[in-house]
């Protein structure tokens, strides 16, 4: 058994029509053993962004303290928020310094990035162990029920969802793949970013 797989957990992130989506399960295990129903996966970086952190638990534990750390350096420092394609690529460069004894963690991020016309779009990332990103327009995968989660949301996602629809979406993605999981499940929490727009 690979060492990502043995607390088990998932995490799926998903664009909307000016929204963005992430959702984890809540299942913590020691390989097939259940340990905790209420495991959590995905934490609030900012207001306007999310970081889900699937694989080894102490890992998850470690790299929510040090992304803390870190973005709050940032904000000191430049003395504003960070935008999501920036800590994109700080999560990036933070697995790539340890890329020889990489934290087993497949991070995967949602958010709501500034557009220069005004107004808010939807940003998702993930990347592997060493932190190669993966930008995508519709959804990202990360987790024990990865290539499960790639099935269902093939079929169920498409363009233009409304923030509604996107919950709907996200959770029956979610909750249909960890299904067919045996380390993932346990419940489900889900996060919706959507951008208000004054007219």
């Amino acid at each position: 058994m690979s060492i990502m797989d043995y607390n088990g957990g998932s995490v799926i992130a998903m664009v909307g029509k000016d929204c963005v989506a992430i959702a984890s399960d809540l299942r913590l295990g020691n390989e097939a053993l259940g340990i905790s129903s209420n495991f959590q996966r995905v934490f609030p970086i900012t207001d306007r962004i999310y970081l889900g952190l699937p694989g080894l638990a102490t890992d998850v534990t470690t790299l929510r303290e040090r992304f803390r750390f870190r973005v709050n350096m940032y904000t000191i420092k430049e003395e504003r928020e960070i935008e999501p394609e920036t800590f994109a690529h700080l999560v990036s460069s933070t697995l790539y310094e340890h890329r020889f004894g990489p934290y087993f963690i497949e991070p995967v991020m949602a958010g709501m990035s500034k557009a220069p016309s005004g107004g808010c779009k939807p940003f998702i990332a993930a990347t592997d162990l060493i932190g190669c990103l993966n930008f995508a327009k519709d959804f990202v995968v990360a987790g024990t029920a990865s290539t499960k989660l790639y099935g269902v949301a093939e079929g169920l996602w498409e363009p233009g969802l409304e923030p509604e629809d996107l919950f709907e979406t996200i959770s029956q993605t979610l909750m249909n793949a960890v299904d067919r999981d045996a380390f993932s499940g346990w419940g489900c929490v889900v996060h919706v970013m959507w951008a208000l727009i004054a007219t």
